[in-house]
């Protein structure tokens, strides 16, 4: 479980490392009728944070649950061998927003807590 102080996630540096590596994860939102939604998306992590724009976002389905409820699960993970079997991610639930950078309509994720897996053997 992640440390949290005054709501603040803190992501060790193997955890730092991976996610700034990665480029691609998956966000679950939830629409007014509790109908789930997972999709993948391209994200930048800034060392607390996570971001994600995309083309026509403001249609997209996963924005409009955002705007209904703000709760989501994000994950990246990966599979680093598959013989023998062993994989590597980590899992944020949190709170998105819907805010402007450079220009666009970006979603913001900020942490609320973590969890990972299979960072410890990883090679980056």
């Amino acid at each position: 479980m992640g440390k949290q102080e005054n709501n603040v996630v803190e992501f060790s540096e193997k955890e730092s490392k991976y996610l700034k590596e990665q480029r691609l994860g998956r966000i679950a939102t939830v629409s007014p009728d509790i109908q789930p939604h997972v999709v993948p998306v391209e994200f930048e992590f800034d060392g607390s944070h996570f971001y994600f724009g995309g083309w026509n976002l403001e249609k997209s389905l996963k924005f409009r649950n955002i705007r209904q409820n703000n709760k989501v699960a994000f994950v990246v993970d990966d599979l680093v061998s598959v013989d023998p079997w062993r994989v590597s991610g980590v899992e944020i639930k949190g709170i998105a927003e819907i805010t402007k950078r450079n220009g666009h309509e970006y979603v913001k994720i900020t942490p609320l807590r973590k969890s990972s897996w299979g960072l410890e053997g990883k090679e980056t």
